[in-house]
């Protein structure tokens, strides 16, 4: 029990880390710490797994090419609001409700079930991800609270209904959309960095799909 727990806090802490990157620009001082040691190891340990290593490159390459890239914080700042904060004709919102719902983004579907589902299990998600729940932020830092839920358990029993639960969430809530809104993404982000993003984001979520599922 103590190894999945392990594992439950590393699964919760790349939800979490994913999240952020769709919440807002990344600001000067947190980019210049994807250049560091500590993150570039963080990036490569994630390479390692074979269903990552070619988005992981990918994301790796454009950090690479954004050393030179002038005034590098302000472009990819336009970058993010030209890909996920204009119109649905002219970006790639980060929206369940855009590629699953049929009209509005705070009283659709996929926003009211998030909704329902905080309330089922009382979790609150970042005070700062200020966006309708069906937002692709709000989606994966519920799931990483949702597996640290699970590491409250004490019984085996409880924790495999845990993990199936999970497994659900993810074959519901994400993967019915998110590949769309990843092939949304490689069209429109000419310089890539978050277009890597959203492949390394759907690769994971297979790859931890298959692992709940016993695959």
């Amino acid at each position: 029990m103590d190894d999945l727990k392990s594992l439950n806090e590393k699964r919760a802490e790349i939800y979490w880390w994913l999240s952020s990157l769709f919440a807002k620009e990344l600001s000067a001082e947190i980019l210049e710490e994807y250049h560091s040691p500590q993150i570039r190891s963080f990036l490569t340990a994630l390479g390692q797994n074979e269903q990552l290593r070619p988005c992981t490159d990918k994301l790796i390459n454009a950090l690479n090419r954004m050393l030179d890239r002038n005034n590098a914080q302000l472009e990819l700042a336009a970058d993010f609001c030209n890909l996920f904060l204009k119109s649905d004709k002219d970006s790639a919102l980060p929206y369940a409700s855009i590629y699953i719902g049929d009209s509005g983004l705070l009283n659709d579907v996929p926003a009211t079930e998030m909704e329902n589902l905080m309330y089922q299990y009382q979790i609150e998600v970042n005070k700062n991800l200020n966006e309708p729940a069906d937002h692709i932020a709000v989606e994966l830092d519920f799931l990483g609270h949702l597996i640290i839920c699970s590491n409250k358990l004490m019984q085996p029993e409880a924790m495999e209904t845990s993990m199936q639960k999970q497994a659900q969430f993810i074959e519901t809530h994400l993967l019915s959309w998110i590949p769309s809104f990843v092939n949304k993404c490689l069209k429109l982000d000419n310089f890539g960095f978050y277009a890597s993003v959203t492949e390394v984001t759907l690769a994971f979520i297979k790859q931890d799909y298959s692992y709940l599922k016993g695959e």
